[in-house]
């Protein structure tokens, strides 16, 4: 629990909650917008779930978009998608990197300490 609450201050410190939330959003209205145009998709549920797997670039192919303005927004989505998938958890692991190398120099330090007295 410790963890996970220091890894949503993190995202929320770092501005990297404000791109999370961005992708979730851009998911939302790119399913809205596609169960309108896209006659495969029969309700915002399966435009939401399609723009998700099109966004992590899973491609399941049980929903194809065959229209124009379906082919656009799942372009758009995907290329977000890619983006915001890929910084986020970038973010967490250069903090862990950080906090692992801070938590060695203090335990070197601690040893040093204990070693000259």
């Amino acid at each position: 629990m410790k963890a996970m609450k220091r890894i949503i201050n993190l995202l929320w410190h770092t501005g990297t909650i404000k791109i999370f939330f961005s992708y979730m959003i851009v998911l939302l209205i790119g399913g809205i917008i596609l169960s309108f145009f896209e006659p495969q998709v029969d309700d915002i549920f399966d435009g939401f779930y399609f723009m998700f797997v099109a966004s992590t670039t899973i491609g399941f192919g049980d929903i194809v978009p065959v229209t124009v303005v379906g082919k656009i927004i799942t372009i758009i989505v995907t290329m977000f998608g890619i983006l915001a998938v890929a910084m986020v958890p970038g973010v967490v692991v250069a903090y862990y990197t950080e906090y692992l190398k801070a938590q060695e120099k203090e335990t070197i330090s601690t040893f040093l300490e204990k070693l000259e007295s």
